[in-house]
């Protein structure tokens, strides 16, 4: 008897929901890739612009708590489409004005109420659809923000340069409105019903330890790793374009060099997805973030175009395992009726890295005009997220899950 949920139909909803994510992450690359114009535009330091795709983060975070919770009661199809809405009116918004529309544009309406409708609740539903593969299909729906770094900097560069920086994010925001309304109605029908019998199913039992840890203290724990990694992981995302125009790199190639970035991890997530599957999430966050760490420590003395290529690809292999891989540790650690709100809990704590990341960098380019302080704050960072998950690694494989005492 085959107990498993998986079925053809499960990657269907995956490579739709790849597809949505692919296209709703495009907002905030349109602003990295605009930086220095839009700065340049609202006569403001990079902060400005940088603190919008932050506010979108931070927006997208908390949001998303709720609108996970939301979406178990609604479905999916109603919290995608009102998202999809959200993001292109955010948008719109954005190029209408100064800076107060663009703070409110991207905080407010792209992450509050736009994409904090998509990553979260996505990532959750989908990995409903799937037991045995699990790791595989979430980490090619996560890819979703590497697709857009492959399909957007480019076609975003060439449209700042031709109609303006406004003018694409009206555009594009309709595009997100016209593409990803119509897959959520059409494609994201309600998940399967899980097997009444199966800890791949429902995971461990309420109230068991993680990692010998009280459940929320290892919340705690992962919300704190998380958040370490994430600025990291900002900091070449958000700003790998604007340095390349300092180092005299045209902005084509700059934008290419996101790209590839981007690129290089949809490729390695595949791999990482496969490992997780075989390790378990919370060794793959540690190799990831090993992985991250070494690759940071490389934009620290880069300054020619072709080092920077290379070190922008390395970048990409290292940390794209990281973010499907909480997913996967919060559904194996956890009861999986617990997943609508403890998952987009963690990953919160991952948007507020994220926001954090890129905003400091800006900060810190604005004090002391080059990247390589901000990058060596990060590096540091990405230290701080070692020492939290190494223990944690090492319980798990020492420890038996036992229920809490009291």
């Amino acid at each position: 008897m085959n107990d498993s949920v998986e079925s053809r139909a499960s990657w269907v909803v995956a490579i739709v929901a790849l597809v949505i994510l692919a296209v709703a992450y495009g907002g905030p690359l349109l602003a990295a890739v605009a930086l220095k114009p839009i700065a340049a535009d609202l006569g403001t330091p990079r902060s400005v612009p940088t603190l919008a795709t932050s506010l979108s983060y931070i927006g997208a975070g908390v949001g998303g708590i709720f609108m996970g919770w939301l979406s178990e009661r609604i479905g999916i199809r109603a919290i995608v489409t009102f998202g999809s809405v959200m993001i292109a009116g955010g948008l719109m918004l954005a190029s209408s004005g100064g800076a107060t529309e663009l703070y409110v544009g991207y905080g407010v309406f792209m992450g509050l109420l736009g994409a904090s409708c998509m990553f979260s609740p996505i990532m959750t539903y989908v990995s409903r659809w799937f037991d045995k593969r699990r790791g595989a299909a979430v980490a090619l729906i996560s890819s979703g923000q590497y697709v857009a770094g492959i399909v957007w900097p480019a076609i975003f560069q060439i449209g700042v340069e031709a109609i303006g920086w406004r003018r694409c994010m009206v555009l594009f925001g309709a595009l997100v409105a016209v593409v990803v309304a119509p897959l959520a109605l059409i494609f994201l029908r309600p998940p399967p019903v899980a097997p009444a019998h199966g800890a791949v199913h429902h995971g461990p039992a309420s109230g068991t330890r993680v990692a010998g840890m009280h459940p929320e203290w290892a919340m705690v724990a992962l919300s704190a790793a998380i958040f370490c990694c994430c600025m990291t992981m900002s900091m070449p995302m958000g700003h790998v374009v604007a340095l390349c125009g300092d180092l005299g790199i045209s902005p084509t190639h700059g934008a290419a060099m996101l790209s590839v970035l981007l690129g290089s991890a949809f490729l390695a997530r595949q791999f990482w997805g496969w490992l997780s599957d075989r390790i378990g999430g919370l060794q793959t966050v540690l190799c990831g973030s090993i992985a991250q760490a070494v690759a940071m420590t490389g934009f620290l003395g880069t300054t020619n175009e072709a080092g920077l290529f290379a070190v922008s690809a390395a970048f990409g292999l290292g940390y794209a395992g990281l973010i499907p891989a909480y997913v996967l540790t919060v559904r194996a650690l956890y009861p999986a009726t617990e997943a609508s709100w403890r998952v987009p809990t963690v990953l919160f704590a991952g948007l507020l890295g994220m926001a954090g990341g890129g905003w400091a960098a800006g900060m810190l380019y604005d004090h002391f005009g080059f990247y390589t302080p901000a990058f060596a704050v990060g590096v540091l960072f990405n230290l701080l997220n070692v020492v939290v998950i190494l223990p944690m690694v090492v319980r798990t494989r020492s420890l038996q899950p036992r229920p809490v005492a009291g």
